[in-house]
Parts: C-alpha cells; sequence; structure tokens
C-alpha cells in the first residue's frame, strides 16, 4: 500500500541517487513555538543543503508519511494544534486514521527506511530514564537503533537520562555508539558525559564504510554517532547537572511520571539557563544535520 508522498526535491535526490538527509518533525510540533519553530526547522534545512545534501523532514499529514516538506507544509504544520507525536508505537494508528502526527527519533528511522534514506540527523535520542530499574521507562528509539538500519546523528543522549545505563543498552542490543571527532561520549548540551564512548570515528567517510560493512555483513539495526555540541554553544556539564538534578527533584515532587516527564524538565532547564539550553539545543542541531549531510554524501559517493 503506498502511502509515502514524497516532496519532489527529495524524490528527484533519491532518483539520481543523491546524498539525502532525514530530519525528525518534533522539534517543530512539541519542541518551540511559532515561529520560532518553523524558523529554526528552516536553518537546519538549509544547512543540510549547504553541505551538499537534501533534508527530508518527516511527517504524517492526512494520513500520508511525507518524505520531505514543501514550504507551505512547513508553515501548515508548524502552525497546527493537536498533533499527535508519534512513535513506532502509534504510526500506523495515525496513517490508518488519517490523522495529522510529527516523528520522533523512531518514527523517523522508520519513515526513512520505508522512503530507501539511510542518514537521520537529529538533536538527541531519547534513552533510559532515571529509575527505570522502577518504572521500566525506556525510549522506543533505543530499540528502534537495534533494528531499523538508519545512521543516526545525535549529540549524544540528554543529561537527564541514565547515561550508563542508556549505554549499557545500546551495548547489549548491538548498537554500534560512535563518537565523533573524540573518546568521550558526549551528553547533548555538554561535549563531555563522563563517559567514554565504546567507538570513536574522525571523519565521515569512516562512519559510512561502517554502515556499509554492517550492510555487507547482513548486521540489523543502525549506528548512532554521538556528534559533540561546538565547543562555543556548550554548557558544560559542571555548570548544566545541578539543573538537571534540580528540575528531576521538582518534576518527582510534583508527580509528574511517562510521556509528560521530558517535555517538564526541558521547560524548566531552559528557564533554570535563562535560555541558554534552547540556544545550545539549535546549534547542536545544526551541527549535526552538518556532519549528517557529509555522511550522506560520503554514502552516495562510494555507492
Amino acid at each position: 500500500m503506498d502511502v509515502l508522498t514524497f516532496a519532489p526535491d527529495v524524490a528527484q535526490a533519491l532518483k539520481d541517487g543523491a546524498p539525502v538527509v532525514a530530519l525528525e518533525s518534533t522539534i517543530i510540533t512539541h519542541g518551540m513555538p511559532f515561529p520560532q519553530n518553523v524558523e529554526t526547522a528552516r536553518r537546519v534545512e538549509a544547512e543540510v543543503w549547504a553541505h551538499g545534501a537534501v533534508p527530508a523532514t518527516m511527517a504524517v499529514m492526512g494520513g500520508r508519511i511525507h518524505v520531505g516538506l514543501t514550504e507551505a507544509e512547513l508553515d501548515s504544520l508548524g502552525q497546527a494544534k493537536g498533533v499527535a507525536k508519534l512513535s513506532r508505537a502509534d504510526l500506523a494508528a495515525c496513517v490508518a486514521s488519517g490523522g495529522t502526527g510529527a516523528t520522533t527519533v523512531a518514527a523517523t528511522m522508520i519513515c526513512a527506511r520505508l522512503a530507501g534514506i539511510s542518514v537521520f540527523a537529529t538533536g538527541g535520542i531519547g534513552g533510559v530514564h532515571r529509575g527505570a530499574e522502577t518504572s521500566f521507562d525506556i525510549s522506543a528509539d533505543l530499540p528502534e537503533l537495534a533494528q531499523t538500519a538508519v545512521t543516526v546523528v545525535a549529540a549524544g543522549a540528554k543529561a537527564i537520562l541514565d547515561l550508563p545505563k542508556t549505554l549499557e543498552w545500546l551495548e547489549t542490543a548491538g548498537v554500534p555508539v560512535i563518537a565523533y571527532g573524540q573518546d568521550a561520549f558526549p551528553a547533548f548540551w555538554s561535549r563531555e558525559s563522563g563517559l567514554k564512548a565504546p567507538l570513536r570515528m574522525d571523519s565521515a567517510a569512516e562512519i559510512a564504510a561502517a554502515a556499509r560493512m554492517r550492510a555487507a555483513l547482513g548486521l540489523p539495526g543502525g549506528q548512532l554517532v554521538a556528534n559533540p555540541i561546538p565547543a562555543e554553544a556548550e554548557i558544560p556539564r559542571a555548570e548544566i547537572m545541578p539543573f538537571v538534578e534540580a528540575a528531576l527533584a521538582e518534576s518527582v515532587a510534583q508527580g509528574i511520571a511517562a510521556k509528560a516527564v521530558t517535555p517538564f524538565l526541558l521547560q524548566r532547564l531552559f528557564e533554570l539557563t535563562q535560555g541558554r539550553s534552547l540556544e545550545a539545543n539549535i546549534a547542536l542541531v545544526l551541527n549535526n544535520a552538518r556532519l549528517g549531510a557529509a555522511i550522506a554524501g560520503a554514502l552516495a559517493r562510494d555507492a
């Protein structure tokens, strides 16, 4: 059944074997208010274009999976109300019911695979939440990385998560975690988490070669490229962690749980850092778009 609608430039790029980078849409619908959300999305797309690849922002609109959004579609999504936040569990239901939804990391990976796109640039992945040993709160992003063959470029995982357990989960599931240009695993707003990344690679060509070899060996799943935030934009770990701990304590005291936890914590960090966390978020997404374009270019050249 045909459920994909390709933006014209994305369709042409895929036909020509040109590099394409998938982008998620929850940053548009659930990350920022209008018009800053649309302006940021356009900046990220422009960064992909500027580095030699075609951006394909994913979203479900009117029951169709859109692989790339036109200017009008991006504006419409940015102002839409009641947009569903889609992961693996609810993507099919949204499409079947003719709904509108924004794609998370997991859903974007699924849509990218369906469209034949092998590189996806995002901000940060979800992971194992604090207290998961009793709550079982683990992001669907992790099992998606273990089963869907897409290279995901992210600035590590958010520092609000249990990062040691997140890395342990990924190791157990056989997901390569590749730090780009450094040995340390980055923690979203910060270049270092205090943890060593399992793998290090220093070029887009190395990362592309690893993706091709996984396919040749028949290994399932994708790979996570942990791209540290630019030094000039980071909030160092020693500075951000007291704010993270304070926000986490507030969420527990207020009884906030399940899907409401992450939005609450991100909003509190925005307030506690006086907006610096959002500025850092935008900078790291742009940085990931640049690296994603380079990896997509390396894959296309050697196809």
